[in-house]
This record gives C-alpha cells, sequence and structure tokens, in this order.
C-alpha cells in the first residue's frame, strides 16, 4: 500500500520564512525514524514517501499506528493486549485492555550499560557516572527499603529532591513495585508543595537536607519539618545528606537516611501492572488555584515516551541526553526516559547562570552530550549575552538542540544555527504536564524553519480550531486534539466523577480536547503557537498571541524581559493594553525608548496594538518553571486580591507581584 504526499502540504501564498536546517540526503538510512519506516514497509506492507504522510497515516489509522510502535519498540513483553483501543471517545478512551507491563523495568532493561547517568551538581564536589549495572544495584536497593517500610502497590511516595541520581533512582524503585510517585523540586516552598502533595495522601516522604544554588547554600532542615506536620498520612520520612556530608538525625526527629534506605540488596523486582495502572503524579502550576493532581499511566508514558525520544529526537545507544529541568517540571520526566530510548540521561543541579551563563555549555563539552534541550528564555539570554558556545567550546559530539517552555523566536532559531551549530536538529517543541510530552515538535526527516515549529508529533492529531470549532489552515486558532492520545491523565486524583477532568479540556468543544494555546498551522504543515489563549491580546477586531507581541519588544536593546496585559472594557471599548518592561542594568525607560518600542510595535504588529502606557517594573512575575504570569497579572489590576488570583508558592519571584499590587492600589482597583 502507498501513501503519496499529502493533500494541503505542499502549496502556500505566503513567502516561506528561511529555512535553516534540511534533511540530509542519507537521513532514512541513519535516523531511526527510517528504521521504522523499513519496519512498516515489512511488516505491514505501508511504505510513506515523507513525513507528511506518515502523520496522517498514524492520527488516522491510530490503533494501527500505536500497535506498530508497541510492536517495533517491543513494549509488550509480558501480557500481550486483546486490542488497542476498543473506544477513541475523549474523555474515556482506554487503551490497551488485558496488557501488563512496568515502566521501570523496560526503562532498566534498555539502559546503556556503560554510563547510564551523568551527574553534575553545585552542590556536590564531583560529578557521578554511573553504569546501568551501577543505577540497577541503587534501584534494587531502595525498592527492598521501600517494601521495608510498609509501601505497596497504590501507594504514594512523594519526592522533595532535586534533579541528581538518587530522585531517578526513588521513581524506577516506586514504580518497580506498583506505587506511585510524585516529585517536588527543593526550591518549592512547604505551602507549594503541601498544596500539591497534600491531595494524594501519601505514605513517605524522601527529602534532601538543603541543596546549594550557586554560591547560595539553601537549608530546607525546617521546610521539612513544616511538610512533616502538613502531610497526616506519612508514616516515614527518608534524608539523603545532600548539603551537608553526613545525615544529622537530631535535625530530622523519626527520619531514616537515604543510607538506610538501600542498606540491604535484593534482587530486582517488577509488579506486572494493567497498562492504565499510575505511574506518577503530574501537578498543573497552581498559580491561580489548588494545583491539579495529574495521574500519568506506566503504558501510556512508556509508549508516548519512547515514539517521541527515539523517533522525533532520534536519541539511541550513543547518545548522551541532557534537558536543563529540576523535577517539578515535567521535562525531568520526560528526560530520565531517555533510558527507554537506550541513551544515557545527563543531570543538572543548580544555576545554568554561575559562574557564568557559559556553565551548561561547558558542562556539554566536558561530557560529550549529543542532545542538548533547555527552555526559550535560556536560549534567548545566550543570544543577548553574546554567547558562542560552538567557538568557545568543542562540542562536535552534539547533534541536537531543544528548546521549551515558551516560544522560541525566530533569532532564537537563528543564534542556534549561527553559534551553537550549523549540522543540528533544533526541536523546539510544546505540550504540557497534561500529556507530558510534546504534540508538535521537530523531526529528522523534516526542515527546520526560523521561528516555526517543524511539524505535529506523529500519533498527535492537533488542529486549529476557529470560534465555530472548525478546523482552519493559515489561521490563528485554539490548539485542540481531535483524537486520544496513549499519555493523556487517566484522571485527576480525588476527581471520582471525572467533573474536573471534562472542565479542565472538554468544556468548549464536547469530545475534543482544548489544550489552552493559540496555534496557526501553516499549508506546509508547520506549527506557530503565540501563548496562550486565555492571554490573548484582541484590540480592533486584530488578535495577536502574546508570544508575538514580546517577540517585537524583546528584541530591543536594553530590554531584558517584558510583561503585557489587556484590560477589556466592560461597556465594549478597546479597553487598555498596558506594557511592562525589565530592564537590564543600566538601562533607564526614558521617552526615545519608550517611542522605539511604541514604533517597533506599529511597524511589527498593528498601531492597535501600540500600548496605552509603558512602565518599568524591577522583574517579570514567573512560576517555578519560567512561565509568565499573565492572567494572573491581569487579575490582580482588574481588583482581585493577589493571594486569590496567584499563589505565591508556586511562582519563582512572588515579590514580583507587589508592584502590580500597588498599581491596582493606585488605579482604585486595590482591595
Amino acid at each position: 500500500m502507498s501513501f503519496p504526499g499529502s493533500p494541503g502540504r505542499e502549496f502556500t501564498s505566503v513567502p516561506d520564512p528561511r529555512i535553516l536546517w534540511t534533511p540530509p540526503a542519507d537521513a532514512r538510512k541513519k535516523t531511526r525514524i527510517g528504521s521504522y519506516l523499513d519496519f512498516l514497509r515489512r511488516t505491514r506492507g505501508l511504505d510513506f514517501d515523507g513525513y507528511g504522510p506518515l502523520w496522517s497515516w498514524s492520527v488516522t489509522e491510530i490503533e494501527e499506528f500505536w500497535r506498530s510502535i508497541g510492536d517495533h519498540f517491543e513494549v509488550f513483553t509480558r501480557d500481550h493486549p486483546r486490542e488497542v483501543l476498543p473506544d477513541r471517545r475523549m474523555p474515556g478512551a482506554r487503551w490497551f485492555p488485558g496488557a501488563t507491563l512496568n515502566y521501570a523495568e523496560s526503562a532498566l532493561s534498555r539502559a546503556p550499560r556503560g554510563p547510564a547517568v551523568i551527574a553534575r551538581s553545585q552542590t556536590r564536589v564531583e560529578d557521578v557516572i554511573w553504569s546501568g549495572a551501577d543505577l540497577a544495584d541503587s534501584v534494587g536497593r531502595a525498592a527492598a527499603g521501600l517494601r521495608r517500610l510498609g509501601v505497596e502497590k497504590g501507594d504514594r511516595v512523594v519526592a522533595y529532591l532535586p534533579n541528581v541520581p538518587e530522585a531517578l533512582v526513588a521513581l524506577l524503585a516506586t514504580a518497580s513495585i506498583g506505587a506511585i510517585f510524585s516529585s517536588c523540586a527543593p526550591e518549592f516552598g512547604p505551602r507549594a508543595v503541601a498544596d500539591r502533595v497534600r491531595q494524594i495522601e501519601p505514605k513517605l516522604l524522601l527529602t534532601v537536607d538543603g541543596y546549594r544554588y550557586g554560591a547560595r547554600e539553601i537549608d530546607r532542615a525546617e521546610e521539612v519539618g513544616e511538610l512533616q506536620r502538613e502531610l497526616p498520612t506519612l508514616e516515614a520520612t527518608v534524608v539523603l545528606p545532600y548539603l551537608r556530608a553526613n545525615f544529622e538525625k537530631a535535625r530530622f526527629p523519626g527520619a531514616l537516611s537515604w543510607e538506610e534506605l538501600l542498606s540491604r540488596s535484593e534482587p530486582l523486582a517488577f509488579e506486572a501492572v494493567p497498562f492504565d495502572h499510575p505511574l506518577y503524579i503530574l501537578y498543573s502550576s497552581g498559580t491561580t488555584g489548588l494545583p491539579k493532581a495529574i495521574v500519568h499511566g506506566h503504558g501510556g508514558i512508556l509508549l508516548e515516551h519512547v515514539k517521541m525520544l527515539a523517533l522525533h529526537h532520534d536519541l539511541g545507544a550513543d547518545d548522551r541526553f541532557f534537558w536543563f529541568t529540576t523535577t517539578g517540571w515535567m521535562m525531568w520526566n520526560y528526560l530520565v526516559s531517555g533510558l527507554l530510548a537506550g541513551s544515557s540521561v545527563v543531570l543538572f543541579d543548580g544555576d545554568p547562570a554561575w559562574p557564568d551563563l557559559s556553565a551548561l555549555w561547558r558542562f556539554a563539552e566536558e561530557h560529550g552530550i549529543t542532545y542538548f534541550g533547555a527552555s526559550a528564555p535560556y536560549l534567548h539570554a545566550c543570544r543577548r549575552a553574546g554567547l558562542e558556545p560552538g567557538r568557545a567550546f568543542d562540542l562536535s559530539r552534539l547533534r541536537g538542540v531543544g528548546s521549551t517552555g515558551a516560544p522560541l523566536l525566530p533569532e532564537g532559531f537563528e543564534w542556534v544555527y549561527e553559534s551553537v551549530g550549523r549540522d543540528l536538529l533544533l526541536g523546539s517543541v510544546s505540550g504540557g504536564t497534561d500529556v507530558c510530552t510534546a504534540f508538535v515538535g521537530a523531526c529528522p526527516l523534516v526542515p527546520v524553519w526560523a521561528g516555526e515549529i517543524s511539524c505535529r508529533c506523529l500519533g498527535a492529531k492537533v488542529e486549529s480550531f476557529d470560534a465555530d470549532g472548525r478546523p482552519v489552515i493559515g489561521r490563528l486558532g485554539e490548539l485542540v486534539l481531535t483524537a486520544p492520545m496513549p499519555s493523556m491523565p487517566i484522571a485527576f486524583w480525588n476527581d471520582p466523577d471525572g467533573a474536573k477532568y471534562r472542565a479542565s479540556y472538554f468544556d468548549r468543544y464536547p469530545g475534543v480536547w482544548r489544550h489552552g494555546d493559540w496555534i496557526e498551522i501553516t499549508p506546509r504543515g508547520t506549527c506557530i503557537i503565540t501563548g496562550r489563549s486565555d492571554a490573548t491580546l484582541k484590540r480592533g477586531g486584530v488578535r495577536i498571541g502574546t508570544s508575538e507581541f514580546y517577540g517585537v519588544v524583546e528584541a530591543i536593546p536594553g530590554i531584558a524581559e517584558s510583561l503585557v496585559v489587556h484590560l477589556p472594557d466592560e461597556a465594549g471599548g478597546p479597553g487598555e493594553l498596558l506594557l511592562f518592561v525589565a530592564l537590564e542594568d543600566g538601562v533607564t525607560l526614558d521617552d526615545a525608548l519608550t517611542a522605539q518600542i511604541s514604533k517597533a510595535l506599529r511597524e511589527g504588529l498593528s498601531p492597535r496594538h501600540v500600548p496605552d502606557s509603558i512602565a518599568p517594573v524591577p522583574s517579570i512575575p514567573r512560576t517555578l518553571n519560567g512561565k509568565k504570569l499573565e492572567v494572573p497579572v491581569r487579575r490582580i489590576l482588574s481588583g482581585e486580591p493577589a493571594e486569590k488570583a496567584a499563589n505565591a508558592g508556586a511562582m519563582a519571584n512572588p515579590e514580583s507581584l507587589d508592584y502590580f499590587v500597588k498599581l491596582a492600589a493606585a488605579r482604585g482597583r486595590g482591595v
């Protein structure tokens, strides 16, 4: 059976942006997605002449596609599924009934024999390098320790741990016995952690005594004590001595040390669990209310991550996979799944800008990182600082660069190819905690265009809906998924009738997942995400996403960051457009800079998007994961109390809200 080029992908009436990278002629012979295409031809008689028709098949014949992923990567080594997807309805799709597996078993069986884990920490003197056998031994010991402490299948284990090998051990040990893992980074305050994990009634807490962030020492003994008081279901606490060399029992009454947990060596054993058995619980940002506890399953995560990491990132046994993240962001869960692709996973804990902004690139050189992932704001910061990592360091092993967390602007794309490397696959990806993956990203068979996400990912039926719920091409619309994916949440915790789950994704379009982002899908199949749909700017009938606004403003020299909010007029007028800028050191917002900003927005966007006012602020409010808080700021300026508009415990810089509270009061909107 042959599938020629898909319709609608070969033409465009708008000039294409610059192509920065083109797949080499032998891409199909040398990539893992090429091997997968050969597998489909041999075993299914399917012949695709490009990525477009392969994607179309993957989202049309979704049962056959996901069955082929399971077969190609030999996911089902225990009880095989009776069928793939009895019912495509959303919500309610149940994948691979009858199948049993275990995420930890798959990860450890595929881990490389050589370095499986490479970790650098600003708290530890030396880097940690573990073989696959070292990792398996620690997981076996930790699992035995968890069992001695009474942890059983279905129990919840919470980690208040940084991005260190022990956090990975905790995840795999918990999963191996069928218990449910959840993590928060130690920079989260006790209120933010308690708001999250109290919902899931954990039996065990794994924590550190403290950590270093750059040159700062941060003790966590007091916070751990507060957490123990806030979590009445805890039966045990285990402390990893991290800031200090030895476990100080007097500072953690009743707790065990990490060494005690791992004191006995026992053979690894894996509980065979159903495909949809809970693996771990992630949390929404919680900036505007109690964080939602999002439950992900063993099978959905295993199948989705091996597809993404092997086929889209082209990771394999010779790769060293790095993404700068913390254990409080879903990218940590994504990163450690690099083991599923047979790759070494590379961990970093600390300040990425200490002692300077080149710290991560230096790390990449020293350990031969082949895939380097970071947030878009980090890459933009490197560009603004004038870094040229490809010239300053030996990055000859680097094959791929990943970017997420915010839209990567065209100049960010160009900086990567000009200053990091010309022969790299740059993957600007977008997805979220809700699916613990990316559903738009890059592929070794698809070019990279400046400022655009290369493609919709296999098995992800991403569409752009207009106001009437109709799919559109070449126009901005709501990002939706019109077919289920295996890594969609099993459920929300403590949501027995699914009401919260339905309200979060299916309130606007019944039976269709609404993600909450604005997206444009171009005629050639690339994607442009312009920000959250609840923060979109609309004046005089012209609607743009906030990322387009920031792309114009933050390209102006002297502006470090910006935040824009639109306050609608209840009488139906144009409302107010307010721009706030954080300036670089030594820069002031004078008349000349204000005029330059206004001119750039008028010419780059539209006259309607020139702000009514521009004001300097000490810093831009962000979540702990680096996302700008446009909606909470808008709510504060509309008169809502700050404590209701935003959860300070979920913010990286809660003091940044003080400016907006004072501004609201000065405008007569304070409470």
